[in-house]
């Protein structure tokens, strides 16, 4: 399932960087390390706002971890944290 993640998020971070977004240079074995940091402290994903305002917060980690089959990467709290990020930027689920 991290495998799954990881991909899934490289992915996302590359098809945003072909959007124009600004993404920081992650080591892949530092992706899961990062991923929790991010979602356990303030700072929001890289490109996050930008994402928002392009109308494409599928594209970010917060958006990720809120998805069913990853969600037991993740503590409840960083999952809570992915989803009040994403209804405060105003992302609107789709029915998967």
């Amino acid at each position: 399932m991290e495998q799954a993640f990881l991909a899934a998020w490289a992915a996302a971070r590359e098809e945003a960087q072909s959007l124009g977004v600004r993404m920081r240079p992650m080591a892949p074995g530092e992706a899961m390390t990062a991923a929790h940091r991010i979602l356990s402290g303030r700072r929001l994903s890289d490109g996050f706002q930008v994402l928002a305002r392009m109308g494409r917060l599928e594209l970010s980690l917060e958006a990720l971890a809120v998805r069913k089959e990853f969600t037991p990467l993740f503590s409840d709290e960083e999952a809570n944290e992915a989803l009040a990020r994403l209804l405060e930027a105003g992302w609107q689920f789709k029915a998967q």
